[in-house]
């Protein structure tokens, strides 16, 4: 039946429709008309009735049994909503009425038990309340012709005409059913901490509300708590600089409320950009991703921000070492909500052991000396207005911004150098979600984004001066459908439109030069999806695909077709096999410019395929694997391998004789991913191992084929975390091969046979860096402060053991014709503290 709900206009038309002008009931072939019913009534109990002609005209009822002409008018006033008044003996008025007294139970349909706290809200009027703990409600003055909408966490909404639940005797009774999300179920409870869960899908997600500790995290970080899962690691410890299956960080999809984000990292990636407690969940899709999903051919991570319309204002705020924030979700009607967050670093004027530990580490081999001021802050907001209970709207807006600013004054300098690096990113986006009917839903969205990377160089008395920008542009809107073919059958279509633009300038007054590269890139796709469930729930998955159509508007168009493949099946109790596989492409890329850097800090810049010099990249990926789960323990296993085609050298950020060729290329990953966690609600404990070997391979290089510049071989994490009360204790070590780089020739380091000259280097990648190994610890603890509000207290520290691992070795040729070496270590020992109030 079609849900009368698109807006208020139709909603009323149809109610006109099935109940009449005058809320009475229609004519059927056992009714009779009100006017006709009136004259038998004045005939037989010799009485008579005054009234309105246009209030009963359009009235027809069912005769009442009853042969008492009290109980006649009683069932009358019952049935039609029309006040019948008694003059005297013989006298009657009638009178129609606008508002009408209402009143229930709401029940559970399965339990039958009472809900209370489900939120009860009168379209139509400015009536609202919530259920009290016997489940009742029951509202006066309420309009005649207004619809009652009823809901409550974790059941279906229930929509129903005012009249039903008219106030007699006895109050209705209205049954709540449950909601059930078939396609996306849970079934592990617990893994590695509370808030992370596996999926059936294969995916992982995280609630950061019910997030619990990881070791060296003492509250939430969704970059770092990401990096606990096997097969997601970095190699240099940012968060914006995650390696899934050895693809490099610009290869991943992050999405924020459905907006592809181009920065992801305050402090040069060191910290996540995203405030965690106003992010609902997050969905990390390793391979077998939903044909919804495009571009980032090695992963995605999906955050969301709640979408369910908050009861009471709540919200908290908190600070730790480096930054405070403050965070509130703001009811405005009962159908209108406000979501907003803020946050700021204050190291721009107070220094603490957690940012000078952070700024040796971002700031080591480059010119940023100790007069340096940086800062960052970040602010979303969420607005959320549900329509009707069919129909929600939804508008959210994110902003960030890091801020570098310095100056270096040399010796024979009588102006100091000037720079300053801005780092900002705007985006905002909105959604429609309807249910047209119990069968079909859509949701539209759309948004606009916008990153803006800016560099000024002063130096030389004033004399130079150096401007860069990167500016990236991108416009999305997507229409996605689903239609129930049965109960555990969904069928998934839809339609994306995305426009990208990208410009990378550079700007020298002495000696003069320019440069200033951009372009746009129009991508439509077309995408569709069968999801089933079986009934047993044995079977789990989906087959689809997309097909997109590439056009660059100055060299290049192509259709790339991508299908994907997503299935679990339960071979034994608590044993089940996944197969999943998927094609996946993208258009945007970064490059690493080593020699027109950033000032040295922020090398990375988004360009876009050109066909040529950067084609497509596109990748194949496909993975199998089992799991064993029970309540107190998980092991999983996967062997996967990927191929990822069309990268160009300057995105892959070499440092050896190959850094400058740009030469086309592919890379190849074959890996194995264990997983050992046994917890009950105490503890956790895991022990996690990953395998990886991957390798490059460019034809026209010599060799052809070396180790990747990720190719991080053994990764191994034992760690675990502890309850006791309101107090959580989470202890970790992590334990990695080193990944290769380049040496110089032994015998021959330098080649000076060439102008300038060069150093000479040996096989690219044929060396290998020491193991990394780190140990961390965190500990938090709740003190309860009232029914509603909280207070968190929590220390961690990373790098107890103070290990400086060499992230990375490379070398440079001095003006005397002498090699550098270079290396960039890893962070020391990093204690922070954190205070949280949550109300």
């Amino acid at each position: 039946m079609l849900k009368k709900h698109l807006n208020t206009l139709i909603t009323l038309f149809f109610l006109l429709i099935f109940s009449g002008a005058s809320y009475a009931q229609t004519e059927t072939k056992d009714s009779v008309a009100l006017r006709d019913f009136l004259s038998e009534l004045e005939s037989k109990f010799d009485v008579k009735f005054s009234y309105a002609d246009t209030d009963v005209d359009t009235v027809y009822i069912t005769k009442p049994t009853s042969n008492v002409l009290n109980d006649i008018l009683n069932e009358l006033g019952d049935i039609t909503g029309i006040t019948i008044n008694k003059l005297n003996d013989r006298y009657y008025t009638l009178t129609k009425t606008t508002t009408i007294s209402i009143c229930g139970y709401v029940l559970d349909n399965f339990e039958e038990n009472n809900i209370p706290g489900a939120t009860v809200e009168i379209y139509e009027s400015n009536l609202s309340g919530v259920t009290d703990e016997n489940g009742s409600f029951n509202f006066e003055n309420v309009p005649i012709n207004s619809l009652v909408y009823i809901k409550h966490l974790g059941y279906r909404p229930i929509f129903i005409e005012a009249k039903v639940l008219l106030k007699t005797n006895e109050c209705k009774t209205i049954a709540m059913a449950l909601s059930y999300q078939e396609l996306d179920e849970v079934i592990v409870t617990q893994f590695l901490t509370t808030g992370l869960y596996k999926l059936n899908n294969a995916g992982f997600e995280l609630s950061p509300s019910k997030f619990g500790i990881l070791p060296g995290v003492s509250e939430p970080d969704i970059l770092q708590t990401v990096q606990a899962l096997p097969g997601i690691k970095s190699v240099d410890e940012t968060v914006s600089d995650i390696n899934i299956r050895g693809g490099t960080n610009d290869q991943n999809l992050i999405l924020w409320d459905g907006i592809k984000m181009y920065q992801t990292g305050h402090f040069f990636g060191l910290i996540s950009a995203f405030n965690p407690y106003v992010t609902e969940k997050v969905t990390i899709i390793k391979n077998g991703t939903s044909a919804m999903y495009s571009g980032g051919v090695s992963g995605t991570l999906s955050m969301r921000t709640s979408e369910e319309l908050p009861l009471n204002f709540n919200g908290g705020s908190g600070f730790n070492l480096i930054s405070g924030d403050v965070f509130g979700e703001i009811p405005i009607q009962n159908n209108m909500a406000l979501q907003v967050s803020a946050r700021r670093s204050y190291t721009d004027f107070l220094n603490t052991p957690t940012y000078t530990t952070f700024s040796e580490k971002a700031f080591q081999d480059t010119e940023v000396n100790s007069e340096s001021e940086f800062y960052f802050y970040d602010f979303t907001t969420k607005f959320m207005y549900e329509i009707n209970p069919y129909q929600k709207a939804s508008v959210s807006l994110i902003n960030m911004s890091n801020n570098l600013n310095y100056l270096e004054t040399a010796n024979d300098s009588l102006a100091p150098n000037r720079s300053n690096l801005n780092q900002d990113n705007f985006s905002i986006g909105s959604e429609l979600q309807s249910e047209w009917t119990d069968y079909f839903s859509s949701q539209l969205s759309f948004y606009y984004t916008q990153y803006d990377l800016d560099a000024l160089s002063i130096s030389n008395n004033d004399a130079q001066q150096l401007e860069q920008n990167n500016l990236v542009k991108e416009s999305n809107i997507k229409l996605t459908t689903n239609y129930k073919l049965r109960e555990n059958l969904v069928w998934m279509n839809g339609y994306e439109f995305t426009e990208t633009g990208i410009e990378n300038t550079t700007n020298v007054n002495q000696p003069p030069f320019t440069s200033n590269i951009k372009g746009v890139i129009r991508k439509h796709g077309l995408f569709s999806e069968i999801a089933y469930s079986s009934e047993d729930e044995k079977l789990n998955g989906f087959i689809g695909g997309r097909v997109n159509y590439i056009e660059n508007l100055d060299t290049f168009q192509e259709y790339i077709f991508e299908p994907r493949i997503n299935i679990s099946y339960e071979l034994l109790s608590n044993f089940k096999v996944e197969v999943l596989g998927e094609y996946k492409s993208q258009v945007t890329n970064q490059i690493i410019d080593l020699e027109q850097n950033f000032l040295g800090i922020e090398k990375r810049r988004w360009i876009l395929s050109d066909g040529d010099a950067l084609p497509i990249t596109k990748s194949k990926q496909g993975s199998f694997g089992f799991n064993f789960d029970t309540n107190r323990l998980y092991v999983g296993i996967d062997a996967f391998y990927k191929e990822v085609n069309g990268i160009n050298v300057y995105t892959q950020g070499f440092q050896n004789q190959n850094q400058f060729d740009g030469e086309i290329g592919s890379y190849a990953v074959k890996g194995a991913e264990f997983l050992i966690n046994t917890k009950n609600n105490d503890y956790s404990a895991w022990l996690s191992y990953t395998f990886n070997k991957n390798d490059y391979t460019f034809d026209v290089l010599e060799p052809s084929t070396f180790p990747n510049n990720l190719d991080v071989r053994h990764a191994i994490t034992l760690a675990g975390n502890y309850t006791l009360g309101d107090l959580k204790i989470g202890m970790g070590i992590n334990y990695k091969s080193g990944k290769p780089f380049t040496r110089p020739d032994e015998n021959e380091p330098i080649n000076e046979t060439v102008f300038p000259t060069e150093i000479n280097y040996e096989d690219p990648n044929s060396s290998r860096l020491p193991e990394y190994f780190r140990a961390d610890a965190s500990a938090n603890y709740t003190l309860k402060m009232g029914d509603t509000m909280n207070a968190i207290f929590g220390v961690s520290v990373l790098n107890f053991t103070n290990r400086r691992n060499t992230l990375n070795t490379y070398y440079r040729l001095q003006n005397d014709n002498t090699i550098e070496t270079i290396e960039r270590l890893s962070l020391g020992i990093t204690p922070n503290a954190s205070v949280r109030i949550n109300f």
